[in-house]
């Protein structure tokens, strides 16, 4: 992957799924100051095992992030008569997120309570990225956590069927442009300026 996609890609996605001015890349410092070395470690023993973990974690990311914002209600299990995100149409095949396990396991052990799984799968999402060859960058932390999480929303994820039109529409309804669509979609030789 190009590095300057990379870093545009994760530049969009910075500014428009979350409020950075709300959060800070030092937001565990003093409450749990190893919080991103076990999510690296988390990270780190299942690429060992599984080459697919940086996409899984990546797709993971941008799933969570598209319909209610980067809150991890993607994680949450269906209960009762909610089906959950997590086992809508488009998010069957998402997998990896015993990754998010792992790492939430092993940080409650060290400073329970403290590290929300919003910003686990962000970091998990940003370290399988650069522990793939990708670039690195900060995560501005402070995120909560979702209460809520419905299937029927994950309708607005973008179909992989979806044509040109019915794409700039779902990415417009976020404020999205077609220039941030582009670079969300990994395409690289389309004039899109």
């Amino acid at each position: 992957m190009n590095v300057n996609f990379l870093n545009l890609l994760l530049t969009v996605i910075l500014a428009f799924f979350f409020d950075t001015e709300a959060l800070s890349p030092h937001y565990y410092d003093h409450t749990c100051p190893k919080a991103d070395q076990i999510v690296t470690n988390a990270v780190k023993k299942a690429m060992a095992n599984d080459k697919t973990v940086p996409a899984a974690l990546s797709r993971m990311h941008f799933h969570d992030c598209f319909i209610r914002g980067c809150d991890a209600s993607v994680l949450l299990d269906s209960k009762g008569k909610n089906k959950a995100e997590k086992d809508g149409p488009p998010n069957i095949s998402l997998h990896a997120f015993y990754v998010i396990d792992n790492a939430k396991k092993a940080l409650e052990e060290q400073c329970p309570g403290v590290v929300s799984c919003a910003d686990i799968v962000s970091l998990a999402a940003r370290y399988a990225v650069a522990l793939s060859g990708g670039p690195t960058w900060e995560v501005p932390k402070g995120r909560k956590d979702g209460k809520v999480s419905k299937a029927i929303e994950t309708r607005q994820l973008p179909a992989p069927t979806f044509n040109i039109s019915q794409l700039r529409q779902s990415f417009g309804q976020r404020g999205l442009s077609m220039h941030d669509l582009v670079v969300l979609s990994g395409i690289t030789d389309f004039p899109y300026t």
